[in-house]
């Protein structure tokens, strides 16, 4: 008892330095895969997040949500098509789409940080016109449907609710500036660009694997660092491709627009948050 008390104290006094530094910073973290599916991982996360909250760092909480959007299609007899990656989104689909991130994915979000003692409050990107979007056009002749690209950020509805007290949870539907609809967009750039305008200390994409790996599928070959300059290196060599590709671009673009710190950090770990923000050891990679 005594060991584990001692090691206890050890862990806090490890952590007071990093909430010194991070108190009353943004950080933009962005949820999905396996740390959604998993429910032991899920409460971990959310743990996390309300912790950063009593400490006084600020996180905001950017969502997907596609295994939920599947299984709804699946009822509807919808079947999911997909074009390089991307889902195809015709308006049935966005119909869904709107109602499963920003009704119960959404607000299932909200209601378990709040249950567990923490203050949220739901957003999506039709609130305050947060995300404006167009039409994707990737140049490659695909249609994508209600597929869009966020053009602009207006943050205001988010750091409203910082101020309130509230951890914000923002679901990636965006207001079409082209056209009278809704889009689709992608977590991961969303959460770039909200980083980016919100001017985030850091960003963090919770993803399926621990980082960049240099050796596919060895995790020991972890990266744990990369500068901005390295990544087209990395690109050339193969060792960042794949899935991966978009998530590092994604970093790159948070930089760019001012969020000192990203990381690609492994959802599967429990409180990988944590370890990352918190202690000397960190978890997965970080592009600066």
């Amino acid at each position: 008892m005594i060991n584990s008390n001692h090691e206890r104290a050890h862990t806090l006094v490890e952590a007071l330095p990093y909430i010194q530094k991070f108190t009353g910073k943004v950080v933009v973290i962005k949820y999905g895969g396996n740390a959604m599916i998993s429910p032991e991982l899920f409460d971990a996360v959310i743990e996390d997040i309300i912790l950063l909250q009593l400490v006084g760092i600020h996180a905001v909480l950017v969502h997907g949500g596609g295994p939920e959007i599947n299984e709804m299609l699946d009822r509807l007899g919808i079947e999911p098509r997909f074009i390089n990656g991307l889902r195809y989104t015709d308006s049935e689909t966005m119909e869904v789409v709107q109602g499963i991130l920003c009704g119960k994915v959404n607000k299932d979000l909200v209601a378990t940080i709040q249950r567990k003692g923490g203050s949220a409050i739901g957003l999506c990107g039709l609130d305050g016109k947060l995300f404006e979007a167009k039409k994707m056009d990737k140049g490659d002749g695909d249609d994508y449907g209600f597929v869009g690209d966020i053009v602009n950020v207006n943050p205001g509805i988010v750091r409203q609710a910082i101020d309130d007290g509230h951890i914000p949870v923002i679901a990636t539907v965006a207001f079409g500036v082209d056209k009278d609809a809704s889009y689709n967009v992608n977590a991961d750039p969303a959460a770039a660009k909200l980083a980016a305008a919100l001017g985030a200390e850091k960003l963090i994409l919770l993803t399926n694997t621990r980082g960049v790996l240099r050796v596919p599928d060895a995790e020991e070959t972890l990266i744990k660092v990369i500068r901005v300059d390295e990544i087209e290196s990395l690109k050339e060599k193969k060792i960042v491709a794949g899935g991966m590709i978009p998530k590092v671009e994604c970093c790159a673009t948070a930089i760019a627009g001012g969020v000192k710190r990203t990381h690609i950090l492994d959802g599967r770990i429990r409180h990988s948050i944590l370890i990352e923000m918190l202690t000397d050891e960190g978890a997965g990679t970080m592009i600066y």
